[in-house]
């Protein structure tokens, strides 16, 4: 008989023997067949919660991400459509040597230049070529341009490749060499009949925006802004971005597809890109393999300006699973001790509990917070239920966090586009949308809306004489004084520059009264300065009863012909017109 039969037979005796040796075979037995599929269930929670939890960290990081890169370029590329809309920067684009019109025009850049979050403009017109930008330094001279644009230089191929794309405005990314600057540069056409005349805009610092909007600080989370193509426009590693990307082929340009490393995930974030222009959803996420390891990637979309926004997020550093060690341990503990005593026993006491958990955590899932995950019980798995409950808690409390900076990130930029930012009261836009209300429901009731328009006598003169400054103050005054006159059910609206208006619910008559009271008003007595010296204003009105098939941009005409009227007749006065009626007008009051 060899050594090992001579082994295998003395255990077989010594087990037949000894009932504590088949105990404890017998429970070693069912722990391995108990804590196989019990470390398998475990190890799934653990995936399946930290992938769950990491999709929607992922959903919200994304949005979140949208609205910071919203906010700011959102803002900057508003005040540039209005500046590229300007008639006076029209104007001065078609005859550029025009001396009256290069002033205004230059006084408009220079107000809009105040209001821009980087202190400065640029302006290209076609005809000539030349390059206009101040940034307020006094070592400049906005009135002569920096240089001229050529088609044989390469590197002003963005000015001509936008004026090819039309209307609209653009979003580029390029280092200015003959400024020696790098920016986020805004560029809108301006255009005359359709045909483009000029570049106007201005421009993001890149460092400034990468500090402010791509850092966002977040261990794990890197984020990034590609344009249409998937060029990158901004992360925080510069060498990474694709500079001048609208003077690029599509072959030559550093993409958000080269850092992710195999051809099916390349296409599926084409995919997901495609779905989010389309607006079939709000973010997508999905794992893509970058760098050699997978990477949870989300995209959102930032819609207005033809943007995406992309966030690269390491799931272990954001729901690390070596959180999870101390709790197997624990689950290994309790297994071992249920092991020991019945199966039954570890069923009740483990599996069903787990079930329990799993359970929650699909409610969890759901965005039902309501009912707990807590475990009355002190032991392993109550604390293990106990961790998924905070877990669960700080993700629900940070999604509220979340949701509530995009609430107030929304509410802003809605304020931003419906208020004059200078006077407080509604801007041109506000008011079109309270107009189509306001006239929609007095169409209901049998009422009419009647329109004054306002215009500041002489206020040219207020700038050039007392600087734009002056002018300013005097804005700020007369848009107080009117919207203290202005009954509760009328509006006002700052119209552009010196002009205002006014919406009066009833008939030529509480137009009139609506008109003489502003006058009084405005007229009534002096504006103080910042510097101690009061002027007097005057105002001329031109005033339209609106019929019920006038529109806001024929209502508008007609109360800028009354307008035209009252100035004519010597300003200080209203001239109100009324469809099919003689127009009516005030007695000037010295």
């Amino acid at each position: 008989m060899s050594f090992l039969e001579r082994r295998v037979t003395r255990l077989r005796a010594a087990f037949s023997r000894s009932l504590r040796l088949r105990v404890l075979t017998l429970t070693l037995a069912l722990f391995v067949g108990v804590a196989l599929p019990a470390f398998g269930a475990f190890v799934w929670i653990v995936d399946t919660t930290s992938g769950r939890l990491s999709t929607l960290f992922a959903e919200r990081q994304v949005l979140y991400d949208r609205y910071r890169g919203l906010g700011p370029l959102a803002r900057e590329v508003a005040l540039a459509e209005t500046l590229a809309r300007s008639p006076t920067i029209r104007d001065w684009a078609l005859d550029e040597e025009h001396a009256a019109k290069k002033a205004r025009g230059l006084d408009a850049l220079e107000h809009f230049r105040t209001a821009f979050a980087d202190r400065s403009y640029f302006l290209v017109i076609a005809g000539s070529g030349h390059y206009y930008f101040g940034d307020g330094n006094a070592g400049t001279d906005p009135n002569r341009p920096r240089y001229v644009v050529s088609r044989e230089v390469p590197s002003d191929d963005w000015f001509y490749k936008t004026l090819a794309l039309g209307g609209g405005c653009r979003l580029n990314v390029n280092n200015d060499r003959a400024l020696a600057v790098t920016k986020v540069w805004i560029n809108c056409v301006v255009e005359q009949k359709g045909q483009p005349i000029a570049v106007i805009g201005t421009g993001l610092d890149l460092s400034a925006f990468v500090a402010d909007v791509v850092n966002t600080g977040q261990k794990g989370v890197e984020t990034l802004f590609v344009d249409g193509s998937g060029a990158i426009q901004a992360i925080a590693d510069r060498g990474k971005i694709d500079f001048a990307s609208l003077t690029k082929e599509e072959a030559e340009r550093n993409t958000v597809f080269q850092l992710v490393d195999k051809a099916e995930h390349r296409g599926l974030l084409a995919s997901m890109m495609a779905d989010l222009r389309a607006g079939r959803t709000d973010a997508a996420t999905a794992v893509l393999d970058m760098g050699g390891r997978p990477m949870l990637v989300g995209v959102g979309h930032l819609d207005s300006l033809g943007w995406f926004n992309v966030s690269v997020m390491d799931v272990d550093a954001i729901v690390g699973r070596g959180l999870f060690a101390p709790l197997g341990a624990l689950l290994a503990s309790a297994i071992i001790v249920a092991a020991l005593l019945i199966t039954v026993f570890f069923k009740h006491s483990v599996l069903d509990r787990i079930a329990q958990t799993e359970g929650a955590l699909r409610r969890i899932e759901e965005g039902k917070y309501g009912q707990p995950l807590a475990s009355h019980d002190d032991d392993e798995i109550g604390r293990l239920t106990t961790a998924l409950d905070r877990m669960a808690r700080a993700v629900h409390e940070n999604t509220e966090r979340l949701e509530d900076t995009v609430r107030q990130r929304t509410d802003e930029l809605e304020r931003l586009a419906f208020l004059d930012s200078m006077t407080g009261i509604a801007n041109r836009r506000g008011f079109t949308a309270t107009f189509d209300m306001e006239i929609a429901a007095a169409r209901e009731v049998g009422e009419t809306v009647g329109l004054l328009l306002l215009d500041v006598d002489l206020f040219k003169s207020i700038n050039d004489s007392r600087g734009h400054m002056a002018g300013d103050e005097v804005i700020l005054e007369v848009a107080r004084r009117i919207r203290d006159v202005v009954e509760e059910r009328d509006h006002c609206a700052r119209w552009g520059g010196d002009e205002f208006m006014v919406l009066v619910r009833g008939d030529a008559g509480d137009l009139m009264r609506a008109g003489r009271r502003l006058l009084d008003a405005l007229r009534g007595s002096g504006i103080r300065l910042s510097d101690g010296t009061e002027i007097r204003v005057t105002t001329s009105i031109g005033g339209y009863l609106a019929s019920a098939d006038d529109t806001l941009s024929t209502a508008t005409a007609r109360a800028d012909v009354a307008l035209y009227e009252a100035k004519h007749a010597g300003r200080n006065r209203i001239m109100v017109h009324s469809p099919g009626q003689t127009p009516q007008t005030d007695v000037k009051v010295a």
